[in-house]
């Protein structure tokens, strides 16, 4: 009897242990959860705030397009870099270095191209003084500054996520319910450097 006790006992305090660890467990589960869909979410809103700067370039190609003199290679050349860039999207759930490297020297491109447009608008007064070019160059000043909001919360949110898989216990359980690192956004060169807008118009 006094051995049947001290097993039941034992069998007590190892269901009590196991029932511990799988709420722990749990507990981990669910919160990683959590953070690899806020990881996705961040994703999305840096995807939305590109496409926010791409909605904004058939416009201003467009009000350039009205002045025949305005350089025509540098107008193609911006919309073939914009076609490019939209055409490249990254799975939420796959978010891997090459596949964000991918879309980054997309943007890059795209930043090039901006770089390039608002350059010469120094050259052309009656453009430059355009109303509706002034707005339209105000509102891509205020999306590059989400654009570098996005990456930098993107990367504040993958950086919590990632800890959380690659200490204990993540470094054992994320194998085993799939769950991977997400990449950083490090941005190809150039694209880390919004066009330079602000000054744009104040001569």
């Amino acid at each position: 009897m006094s051995n049947l006790s001290k097993g039941s006992i034992i069998g007590i305090i190892l269901g009590g242990i196991s029932l511990v660890l799988l709420l722990m467990g749990v507990l981990w589960y669910n919160n990683t959860i959590s953070l690899n869909e806020g990881v996705q979410g961040r994703w999305a809103n840096v995807e939305n705030s590109y496409q926010l700067r791409n909605n904004l370039i058939p416009n201003i190609v467009s009000t350039a397009k009205k002045y025949a003199e305005f350089e025509q290679e540098t107008l193609i050349g911006m919309i073939e870099a914009r076609s490019k860039a939209t055409s490249i999207n990254v799975d939420a759930s796959n978010l891997t270095a090459e596949n964000i490297a991918a879309y980054s020297k997309a943007q890059s491109a795209v930043n090039f191209g901006l770089d390039r447009l608002l350059a010469t608008y120094e050259n052309y007064p009656e453009l430059k003084s355009n109303e509706q070019l002034k707005e339209l160059i105000n509102e891509l000043e205020r999306t590059e500054e989400r654009i570098n909001t996005e990456r930098n919360r993107y990367n504040e949110t993958v950086e919590v996520y990632n800890a959380k898989i690659g200490k204990f216990p993540g470094v054992f359980l994320a194998p085993a319910f799939g769950f991977e690192k997400a990449a950083y956004y490090e941005a190809d060169e150039g694209a880390d450097q919004a066009p330079d807008v602000g000054d744009l118009f104040e001569n």
